[in-house]
């Protein structure tokens, strides 16, 4: 390793996207900035006002055309619609038009808010000359006919026609209209025999469904009732078998428990039982007791033989004391 080669590797990354033009400096220096109050490109104002793009932002050649586009065809529609407008007719004699402002809340955009006084005077009043009487200009020219009685209308002759086509149209329409009121009754007849028909159907289901409701509640009770019995039948055969299983299991147990409690004592003969618990320890105690008053009285007869014994010891060593006194 120590003389070996060196080399290095790093894990791949995505290449960074370059810009096709160099920043501004601005933007170069100010890119970091997190308040957008030093963004150039913020505008700042009144949302109403006219927008100034700023001279280091660079436009686009195809957008500038088509703006001049859209200026040129605004420019054509003001033109034609100049052309195509009702002129206002000349002012009369000493008057004269003066282009004023008669749009409602028509306000020029600007960023710079311009003030300035301004004083203005009226014009001196003038009378209102009387309207002229308005005389149609005449147009057309005058002819003359004369029409004979008879020669438009016969009355005899065109009436007849004209009171057939009447006739015909009010009975075509009377018979429509009777036609159209036996439709409806028709209509209604039918409509009523639906409703009757309907309502009969929907009284059918309704009993159909309560016979159906009916059943499956008998179904269900009778099964209920069945799985009640099978329930019983087999708890009734559960018990049978348990109590033949245990007769069969018990059958031979008997004896040998019998045997069992026979052989530890459970089961004795009551004189025996009796001289055994009763009997028996009665006389222990007695003869007891009258084994404890025979060493009573043997005890008490060997403290008085030995205190006898001790007294004659006594005398005799007394009387063999004095006798030795006297040969002396």
């Amino acid at each position: 390793m120590a003389h070996g080669m060196y080399t290095f590797s790093s894990r791949p990354r995505p290449v960074e996207n370059r810009l096709k033009y160099s920043e501004p400096p601005y933007e170069r220096t100010h890119r970091g900035y997190g308040n957008i109050m030093y963004d150039r490109r913020v505008v700042r104002g009144n949302d109403y006002a006219q927008h100034i793009n700023p001279t280091t932002a660079q436009s686009d050649p195809a957008e500038i055309k088509r703006q001049q586009m859209i200026r040129k065809k605004a420019i054509a529609r003001k033109q034609a619609r100049e052309q195509f407008r009702s002129r206002t007719p000349e002012a009369v004699e000493g008057r004269k038009h003066i282009n004023v402002q008669t749009d409602l809340y028509l306000e020029e955009l600007s960023d710079i808010i311009v003030c300035k006084d301004m004083d203005c005077q009226t014009d001196a009043f003038l009378d209102k000359p009387a309207t002229p009487l308005f005389i149609p200009a005449k147009s057309g020219k005058d002819a003359e006919t004369q029409i004979e009685e008879g020669d438009l209308f016969d009355f005899d002759r065109e009436v007849q026609p004209i009171l057939e086509v009447l006739v015909g149209k009010t009975i075509e329409q009377s018979l429509l209209e009777v036609m159209e009121e036996e439709e409806l009754a028709c209509l209604k007849a039918q409509q009523r025999a639906y409703i009757e028909l309907r309502n009969n159907e929907l009284a059918e289901v309704q009993r159909l469904q309560e016979q159906n409701r009916r059943h499956n509640e008998e179904k269900e009770r009778r099964i209920a009732q069945q799985k009640e019995v099978l329930k019983m039948q087999r708890e009734t055969a559960e018990k049978i078998a348990a109590r033949a299983f245990t007769k069969e299991y018990l059958a031979g147990l008997l004896p040998a428990v019998f045997t069992s409690l026979t052989t530890h004592g459970y089961f004795y003969d009551p004189v025996e039982k009796d001289i055994e618990t009763n009997f028996l320890p009665w006389l222990m105690t007695e003869v007891n007791k009258n084994l404890e008053k025979r060493y009573l009285a043997r005890e008490l007869l060997d403290t008085i033989i030995h205190d006898v014994a001790m007294k004659r010891l006594t005398e005799f060593k007394e009387l063999e004391a004095q006798s030795n006194i006297s040969d002396s």
